[in-house]
């Protein structure tokens, strides 16, 4: 088509999207196409002036899953800080988001900013990743430099007085009531749709002691520990591609399977993050004091350090929710500002 792909890009999982989470990439050689492909999960997690030197535009085309600790968006703006510090145009081609018909979760407090969470939004942010990056400019909530230049001239033609622009290209057919099937999955351990759904109520176990089924052909539908009640359900995680090392590897592990068909798995949950699975497995788990890992992972997913505390006091479900009302209220207004495609409210 007359276009000169220059490089690549890649973030976590790699361009391939073979690796396992948090693995370290590196630069390499893409052995499909011939084509340089940078780490955006290595050395450096944004592009530099050197990497953006001989490209006219950067072309951002990744699936992302709607998920404030899914770390693409994380890579987004990075790249999107990088294209404006750099004066070059930032073209998004936009995908749907399949938890893209709801809104929910504490909203992270920025004391907790990470490349799990680098904004304060909520676990579930209901936007696709063009709608989402036209957030991150409008609200000027990317680098000092980047806002100082960001003119959010969006969808215009760059001149010479304004050199850099973001263009999003729609996706035709989506609105936030859509229930778009991956045909794809987006990384090793987000295999099936159920998966897909369950994540944002399951990943809390990551800063946890427990598996969260990696190396199971079902992560983030099972999740369970050796420690628990031997008469819960029971599962064995081996090492597979996508998960050469996680948690409790080779023990047998006890805890919850909450598999299904993809539209049972939806019904339960009912369009909200659910706790009581977090709840329960820590009411049952016998050592409190080891059941968070020590590195305080949990409390980025959570994006604060209330909702640990509010699970080891016991608090309700209903209660912990109520909590993230008044500011999941303000995301909500703001997020409305910048949508692309009908609302699940509307």
């Amino acid at each position: 088509r007359g276009i000169n792909v220059v490089k690549i890009f890649g973030p976590e999982h790699g361009f391939r999207g073979k690796a396992d989470a948090g693995e370290h990439v590196n630069n390499s050689i893409d052995a499909q196409t011939g084509l340089p492909v940078i780490s955006l999960y290595g050395e450096h997690k944004k592009p530099t002036p050197a990497d953006l030197k001989d490209i006219d535009v950067l072309v951002f085309d990744i699936q992302d899953v709607g998920v404030r600790f899914y770390t693409f968006i994380s890579s987004l703006q990075y790249i999107l800080e990088a294209c404006l510090e750099n004066h070059k145009p930032l073209l998004i081609l936009d995908r749907p988001n399949p938890n893209g018909f709801y809104v929910d979760g504490p909203v992270l407090d920025m004391k907790f900013k990470s490349f799990v969470g680098m904004q304060p939004v909520p676990v579930v942010y209901g936007m696709t990743i063009g709608e989402y990056a036209l957030m991150l400019a409008g609200e000027k909530l990317l680098s000092e430099e980047a806002n100082r230049i960001n003119t959010y001239n969006v969808g215009t033609v760059p001149t010479a007085d304004t050199p850099f622009h973001i263009q999003v290209i729609k996706c035709r057919n989506y609105d936030h009531n859509t229930r778009y099937i991956l045909p794809v999955p987006p990384s090793p351990n987000l295999k099936q749709m159920q998966s897909v759904y369950l994540y944002p109520s399951t990943c809390f176990f990551e800063g946890t002691v427990l598996s969260e089924g990696r190396g199971t052909d079902k992560p983030f539908q099972v999740f369970g520990h050796p420690a628990l009640p031997t008469n819960l359900y029971s599962f064995v995680p081996v090492p597979n591609e996508g998960a050469k090392n996680s948690k409790c590897f080779f023990r047998k592990c006890y805890g919850w399977d909450l598999s299904g068909s993809a539209d049972e798995v939806l019904q339960r949950l009912d369009k909200k993050i659910r706790l009581h699975y977090l709840l329960e497995a820590y009411r049952l788990f016998p050592g409190k004091d080891s059941f968070f890992l020590k590195n305080n992972f949990f409390n980025k997913l959570a994006g604060n350090d209330i909702l640990m505390q509010q699970v080891k006091q016991g608090m309700t479900e209903t209660a912990i929710r109520k909590s993230w009302e008044p500011a999941l209220t303000a995301f909500k207004a703001t997020r409305k500002k910048y949508l692309l495609y009908k609302d699940f409210e509307d």
